[in-house]
């Protein structure tokens, strides 16, 4: 099937889907909806009020997006934390979004509705028939399975026997049929090889793959980057500029906000992080880490490199040991001592493992770039400490009970001292360099062209092409809706 063309492929599967969705009441929102949320139908609006932010209620389609008020239901203002500079130790302002207060507490199910949702409003997807398979290192595979039921569609995940005990048994709740693969969050070509296994086992698993489907960097494009635009302009300060966004690469979806950010602000840094013991970018390397999320040993086909500006490493022990300092008492108390704020400390909890390993490369690219007060970063967090409450336990058993001491030894040696080591700026054959890495992966295994390939290094207009589809989404997704019969 061409992943890439978006005519109505079977309109008998799409009127099953149509009469599903009639029969299931959804309505599905735009991506123009996703992005201002304030527009979503006042009706839509007035609904959701009844309906918790994690049920599984068709109406939470209309909560795919960064304004969710978990406290009223309504929808709010942006959902971000600003880290202060006690705790960061560096001048520039540092900004995460939260992807806690997304349905499923992570922003993949943004990804997952970007990829799902083209295949049903074409017609290439029968409900009746089609299984939907969500190959994954952790939040994504829940994402699709959460959109997967609210769309009444049969949800397969795929994700590392080694992931957080946490995501298991949230899957094995929403009855998804799953299978875990061999190893941690950098096997990634073991869950390729699931996919395939499954593929020639039965045309019934379709097969939606993060790390290439274009919709997963399409929605981040469009709803993500925009939303990082609103935020500027809502807490700007005078001569404050938009200096760097920070993005672990992992399946390359959330770094393509990058791609519309650097229209906004031309003088933006982009960059890549990832784990220093999978240092695939870095070092063209490879190996296990435990930053849960993000996959290693190999370029995503979706990732648009020549608009990276900078890769940086993350040693793996360091997001756990600030995980423990900012959600133990004992780390808690030391930071109030230390001038943090209680209500700062308070939504610390807000940051899972990759949030904090996003933190930490953003204070690298600070000190990279001595950047100042009039600097402002961008990063993104992901999950909440939710998911790796065993986690906490385990590093608990393993390395002590915690301790107001540990606490500044954690800071002092993790967060005070991180330095711009095993942080790259790009050069134009850098980033060529990485990209040609693609071809292992993409062209040898997984069946892309060299053709493609070389387009999205030399064709000015491949990675615009594929931004600008969102348009002609949002006019299906118009009709698809009217012909479901239920938007009065």
């Amino acid at each position: 099937m061409n992943n890439w063309s978006w005519n109505i492929e079977n309109k008998e599967y799409l009127k099953k889907t149509i009469e599903r969705c009639k029969k299931q009441k959804i309505v599905l929102p735009k991506f123009s909806e996703m992005k201002n949320p304030e527009t979503i139908p006042q009706n839509i609006q007035d609904k959701l009020l009844k309906v918790g932010l994690q049920d599984t209620d068709p109406l939470n389609l209309f909560r795919i997006n960064w304004q969710n008020d978990s406290a009223t239901g309504k929808i709010g203002g942006i959902n971000f934390l600003e880290i202060p500079k006690e705790i960061t130790g560096v001048k520039a302002r540092i900004i995460g979004l939260v992807g806690k207060f997304f349905p499923t507490g992570a922003h993949k199910v943004g990804a997952s509705y970007g990829c799902l949702v083209p295949y049903l409003i074409t017609g290439k997807f029968n409900p009746e028939y089609h299984k939907a398979v969500w190959p994954s290192t952790g939040n994504y595979c829940r994402g699709g399975v959460f959109n997967s039921r609210l769309l009444s569609v049969h949800g397969v995940a795929i994700l590392p026997e080694e992931m957080s005990k946490e995501r298991f048994d949230w899957l094995k709740d929403m009855g998804a049929e799953i299978y875990a693969t061999p190893g941690c969050e950098s096997n990634v070509k073991e869950i390729y090889d699931k996919c395939h296994e499954l593929e020639s086992k039965s045309d019934e698993y379709i097969i939606f793959n993060q790390f290439d489907q274009f919709g997963n960097m399409i929605w981040h494009y469009t709803v993500t980057g925009s939303t990082i635009e609103k935020l500027f302009n809502q807490i700007k300060k005078e001569n404050q500029r938009v200096s760097g966004y920070v993005s672990a690469t992992g399946s390359a979806g959330t770094i393509g906000a990058g791609d519309y950010l650097r229209k906004v602000f031309p003088q933006i840094k982009i960059v890549a992080s990832e784990a220093l013991q999978c240092p695939t970018l870095l070092m063209n390397g490879y190996g296990g880490h435990r930053i849960e999320g993000i996959g290693d040993k190999h370029i995503p086909w979706i990732h648009n490199v020549k608009n990276t500006d900078a890769v940086c490493a993350i040693d793996d022990e360091d997001p756990l040991k600030v995980l423990r300092l900012f959600n133990e008492p004992e780390g808690k108390r030391w930071l109030m001592d230390n001038g943090v704020k209680d209500d700062v400390i308070e939504k610390l909890s807000w940051l899972g493992i990759s949030s904090i390993s996003n933190m930490l490369s953003s204070i690298k690219l600070a000190k990279y770039y001595e950047m100042n007060e009039n600097d402002v970063i961008f990063t993104i967090f992901t999950d909440s400490k939710e998911m790796y409450n065993s986690r906490l336990e385990e590093m608990n058993q393993e390395w002590g009970k915690y301790s107001e001491h540990q606490s500044e030894i954690d800071w002092t040696s993790v967060i005070k001292k991180q330095t711009v080591d095993y942080f790259s700026e790009l050069s134009y054959y850098d980033r060529k360099r990485i990209h040609n890495l693609k071809y292992f992966t993409w062209v040898e295994q997984q069946g892309k062209s060299v053709e493609e390939l070389n387009a999205q290094w030399y064709n000015e207009k491949y990675w615009e092409e594929k931004f600008t589809i969102v348009t002609e989404w949002d006019r299906l997704i118009d009709d698809f809706n009217k012909q479901v019969g239920l938007t009065e």
